[in-house]
């Protein structure tokens, strides 16, 4: 059973910096997705960003600039590095893959797997 597993989340002050990581065990598909979602108390759920397995990205508007992600496939290991962060940013990060999946539909891909979340709150 694939399992995903998140850390890194905490407090920071506005402005400042946090790493996410998110280990993947027994996931071994050749193409997929994955992607950092991330859902503020009372607010729908967003992607926030999207790798496929062979590097292509892609990031929501809000974030562009400021966050990066990126794969290790040796470790199996998705990061997000976030830099300038901001209060309305507070929320549940989640790091999520797909089943088998081409680089090109990665934009409109199903998200089978799932992390628990890790928990990161800017203050002003």
């Amino acid at each position: 059973q694939v399992q995903l597993q998140e850390s890194g989340g905490g407090s920071v002050q506005a402005g400042g910096s946090l790493t996410l990581s998110c280990t993947a065990s027994r996931y071994s598909y050749d193409r997929y997705c994955m992607s950092w979602f991330r859902q503020a108390p009372g607010k729908e759920r967003e992607r926030v960003a999207t790798i496929s397995n062979s590097g292509t990205t892609t990031y929501a508007d809000s974030v562009k600039g400021r966050f990066t992600i990126s794969l290790d496939n040796a470790k199996n290991t998705l990061t997000l590095q976030m830099d300038s962060l901001q209060p309305e940013e507070t929320a549940m990060y989640y790091c999520a893959a797909t089943r088998q999946w081409f680089a090109y539909a990665c934009p409109s891909a199903d998200f089978d797997y799932w992390g628990q979340g890790t928990q990161v709150t800017v203050s002003s």
